[in-house]
């Protein structure tokens, strides 16, 4: 069950992005920040517990929305899920192949390196408006045990 302290938090939170505090939106991101990286169908499985109406389609609409507005980022993953991202920060990702699972991962002068470098070029044909980094791999464990 979702503390009050907390769904007040999540209901300041998504007033604060302009979105209507429903219930189905309150456990969505309640899952999101438990979950940190997530597709629609962990968030299904973590939030129907919290509310029993809830439904796929409306994890899928709701995680939408939180994109919209800037609430979440999009991961994309190499088995062709959609991941979201609770974290909108500038940062990077460790992404694992093996476990379809990902890790923030902050390195600010990396950060401020790649973005300096593209400060004041001009792509042709090309409108640069968000730099994603994700470093792509395996976790230790999988290596050792190869």
């Amino acid at each position: 069950m979702i503390d009050n302290s907390i769904t007040t938090e999540i209901k300041k939170i998504l007033t604060r992005y302009g979105l209507k505090a429903t219930p189905q939106r309150i456990v969505v991101y309640f899952a999101m920040r438990e979950l940190g990286h997530a597709s629609a169908d962990m968030v299904y499985q973590r939030a129907s517990s919290e509310l029993a109406t809830l439904t796929v389609a409306t994890v899928y609409n709701v995680l939408e929305s939180f994109v919209e507005v800037g609430l979440l980022q999009r991961r994309m993953s190499s088995n062709n899920k959609m991941y979201m991202d609770v974290n909108t920060y500038n940062h990077c990702h460790l992404y694992c192949e093996e476990t379809h699972t990902y890790k923030d991962y902050d390195d600010p002068e990396l950060m401020l390196m790649i973005h300096n470098h593209f400060r004041n070029k001009k792509i042709r044909g090309f409108d640069l408006y968000r730099i994603d980094v994700q470093l792509v791999g395996r976790s230790s464990q999988s290596n050792r045990s190869k």
